[in-house]
């Protein structure tokens, strides 16, 4: 995708949704983290089924201690990998106590030395509660990179330096959230629903569907 067509696409987006925001239900910058490395490899959705009756009751890494991995297990075991989340998520809550004030830290280095935190969920945390503005690739934003041409890439380090130098600075702070909204609802997966697509004219790809699914 063209420089210009860059511009233009991002600022579409921007016109459609101004102030877009995550999926995932949380109440501080603690169980933000905690839901975003609970999504690994599970819907948003899941995780905030299986977080709504959680977060009533734990909203800081003391109360997650307390609570314990046994009982944290009963409440996740709804999404994919629960044992290990939950390990992770006791593990990290105790790190947090130890090392930060229980506070989660606004340092990328320092959040990927937690257990279960990996880049992308660095990035997403960062970018949420922090206000940095980061581009965590997931399935939705590796797709649309790819499909549409605006950051190419055979694997999601490749399409995040790529997006972070395609991507001009005034549209960082968002793009991650555009990308993925896009991607979730209208350059899905199995059929692209390209007439209701407000960037088709830009997009590079040659399999464009031509009825609304």
């Amino acid at each position: 995708m063209k420089r210009a067509d860059i511009e233009t696409f991002y600022a579409r987006l921007e016109a459609a949704d101004p102030e877009p925001v995550g999926e995932l239900n949380y109440r501080n910058h603690y169980t933000l983290l905690v839901a975003v490395v609970l999504s690994a490899q599970a819907t948003d959705i899941g995780v905030n089924k299986a977080t709504k009756a959680l977060f009533e009751i734990v909203d800081t890494p003391e109360k997650m201690v307390e609570l314990g991995e046994k009982n944290l297990v009963d409440h996740i075991k709804t999404i994919g990998l629960y044992r290990t989340k939950a390990k992770n998520v006791i593990g990290l809550s105790e790190r947090l106590i130890a090392e930060h004030g229980s506070e989660v830290p606004a340092d990328h280095d320092a959040l990927v030395k937690l257990p279960g935190v990996g880049r992308k969920t660095a990035n997403v945390v960062l970018n949420i509660a922090f206000g940095v503005p980061t581009i965590a690739v997931d399935t939705h934003i590796f797709r649309v990179g790819n499909r549409t041409g605006l950051a190419p890439g055979k694997n999601v380090d490749i399409v995040e330096k790529q997006l972070e130098k395609r991507t001009p600075d005034k549209f960082k702070l968002h793009a991650h959230h555009w990308l993925i909204l896009h991607g979730r609802y209208v350059c899905k997966a199995r059929k692209p629903d390209c007439p209701a697509c407000g960037v088709a004219d830009l997009c590079q790809y040659k399999a464009k569907t031509t009825v609304t699914p």
